[in-house]
């Protein structure tokens, strides 16, 4: 198989003499909603663009459809940018160990989530654990719209970890005093910038790396120890009555997350395929993008162009130069 350098220099002869042959090497990325999704897949972009020369496509869409389309491999999504392990599981073992359809990054970097409060409004209520969201005082406290419970963010439609997280507000016995809500993550962001300014008590699923850390002080809750044993999760796509047949009574281990990429790109693009298989970040290269995406409010695009610009060697490392 043609090595990655030289897959770069016959490009640059293509472009110089043979623009139209060149046009093989192009890649649809698929873009989940959040925001550390949205970094990577642009950087990923950017890469392929600046260095490689190829063209990228940014398909939006959940985990069923990016998986989906990488699963037929037809070319409609390419590759997916940020796959949080074992909350996408149920893809992975069906696309990557079934179909043999996908291909797992080897190279991952570590996720951690939980649930969170404003540190003010857990000071001032003492608040520590996820279990102190069940007290009345306290749920009252985040009941902005009088229906007598109080809301917390448990994430984006479509996301893994929000059909997570709604088990565990069944198990750890919340629901006589939370209302589980899902909506867009800019909603929660809103709501979280809100309610500190006001001085109003929320709560929110919420992940490191992310942004969130930099925008804002909040504190991440205390759950029960990571225990296997209570950790059972059949998600919707796996199984039509998940919910009941789930039961999570206990923290999420640290995650493992990575990109995954349809295998037919190897043969359609290979540079990109062998520039992916290579590709790795820190959980603090994720956050820093976050947060000039949504703490600076700037496009990805824009991000990424400018960190690749600024960190040759790494980008070397990933294209085998």
């Amino acid at each position: 198989m043609m090595s990655l350098k030289q897959s770069l220099m016959s490009a640059t002869l293509l472009i110089a003499f043979s623009a139209p042959a060149f046009a093989v090497e192009a890649v649809k990325i698929g873009v989940p909603t959040w925001t550390g999704a949205q970094a990577i897949a642009h950087l990923l972009g950017a890469v392929v663009e600046m260095r490689i020369g190829g063209t990228v496509e940014y398909v939006p869409g959940n985990n069923a459809t990016i998986f989906q389309g990488m699963d037929q491999g037809k070319g409609d999504i390419d590759v997916h940018p940020d796959v949080w392990l074992p909350n996408q599981e149920s893809f992975t073992k069906k696309y990557v160990d079934g179909a043999g359809s996908v291909t797992l990054s080897s190279n991952p970097y570590e996720g951690n989530q939980g649930f969170c409060v404003s540190s003010a409004f857990a000071e001032a209520n003492n608040i520590t654990d996820i279990a102190d969201l069940g007290r009345p005082d306290v749920a009252a406290l985040m009941d902005s719209d009088g229906n007598g419970k109080g809301e917390m963010w448990i994430g984006a439609p479509g996301w893994a970890s929000a059909n997570v997280n709604e088990v565990k507000t069944r198990d750890y016995g919340l629901l006589d005093f939370i209302e589980p809500i899902r909506a867009e993550e800019s909603v929660k962001t809103a709501r979280i910038k809100d309610s500190i300014a006001k001085g109003e008590g929320y709560a929110f699923y919420c992940y490191k790396p992310h942004a969130v850390w930099f925008m804002f002080d909040v504190k991440m809750l205390s759950e029960p120890t990571y225990d296997p044993a209570k950790y059972v999760m059949v998600q919707p796509s796996d199984d039509a009555d998940w919910y009941e047949k789930s039961s999570v009574a206990t923290k999420d281990a640290l995650k493992k997350v990575q990109i995954a990429w349809s295998n037919s790109l190897e043969s359609r693009s290979p540079a990109i395929a062998e520039f992916f298989g290579r590709f790795a970040l820190t959980a603090d290269d994720v956050s820093n993008f976050a947060f000039e995406i949504s703490g600076n409010g700037r496009d990805p695009a824009e991000v990424a162009r400018e960190w690749v610009e600024a960190n040759p060697d790494r980008v070397d490392a990933w294209l085998g130069l």
